[in-house]
């Protein structure tokens, strides 16, 4: 079973995410902020990680550059960001971020992400 990382300040967010997740089959722990993200990946090497921009503390954008200095095989990561910030998603691009969407998005569009990476029919460069 995948472990999948929820990263969100939203509770409601983290517990819709939680709960498609889980309805399909995937082990998910969730973090309310930044820091709180950095040490649960640390702690649960996960296999995929759902990442908020906009949190306090520590945004998405320190908690991905965090991830990205980890070595060995990167774990994907997806930001989901309601930002109105333009430049938001070439920062995400920069940053190494694999996978974005906008906020409000799909549970849908989730899944097909994730259930696509952690099978092995997308590619990180193809989003």
């Amino acid at each position: 079973m995948a472990r999948i990382l929820v990263v969100d300040d939203d509770p409601a967010i983290r517990q819709l995410l939680t709960d498609v997740l889980e309805m399909d089959g995937y082990e998910v722990s969730v973090a309310v902020d930044g820091l709180a993200a950095v040490r649960a990946v640390e702690a649960a090497a996960p296999d995929f990680v759902i990442l908020d921009v906009m949190m306090p503390g520590l945004d998405g954008f320190g908690v991905l550059s965090t991830i990205r200095d980890q070595p060995g095989e990167p774990v994907p990561v997806l930001m989901l960001t309601a930002a109105a910030e333009s430049d938001a998603n070439a920062r995400a691009w920069a940053c190494g971020v694999d996978y974005y969407l906008a906020k409000p998005f799909t549970a849908d569009a989730v899944l097909d992400v994730i259930d696509g990476v952690l099978a092995g029919q997308v590619n990180a460069t193809d989003s």
